[in-house]
């Protein structure tokens, strides 16, 4: 954790402890600004334990939210790769009345039905790749 990230408020502590809790300025308040959280700690008389105990709260909800976020893009990535499972979701429709084939992924629609059932599928490949380089590009120039 960066020392500038941080905004260290200390003020008296409240509560049981009489005199000495009302007296020192022993509770600590820790604000994490790039994310706003705050972490509060005030059991110790002593205000150096307190801020050990308070950073080592925010390092454990700092990793906890870094955790979730990494978490939640790999879930994302994954739901990507592997799709939704739906029966709606289609990938390719070969229509055998008109001869064509399309495509879904990408919107390409070709009138070689014949040779696409005898594998020639180059067109279609060449088109998904240079729609997932684009995609590629723009995830990259969007972090």
């Amino acid at each position: 954790i960066d020392e500038k990230d941080l905004r260290i408020d200390v003020f008296r502590a409240s509560g049981p402890g009489g005199q000495s809790v009302n007296t020192t300025d022993s509770a600590v308040r820790i604000v994490h600004v790039p994310t706003g959280i705050t972490v509060q700690q005030q059991d110790e008389k002593s205000q150096h334990k307190n801020k050990a105990k308070a950073m080592k709260i925010l390092r454990s909800r700092l990793y906890d939210v870094e955790r979730s976020r990494a978490e939640a893009e790999r879930a994302a990535a994954r739901k990507g790769q592997v799709g939704s499972g739906d029966r709606s979701e289609r990938i390719r429709t070969y229509n055998y009345p008109q001869g064509r084939v399309t495509d879904h992924r990408i919107n390409l629609t070709q009138y070689k039905i014949d040779q696409v059932l005898e594998g020639e599928l180059d067109e279609f490949i060449d088109a998904l790749i240079a729609e997932d380089e684009a995609a590629r590009l723009a995830h990259s120039e969007g972090e």
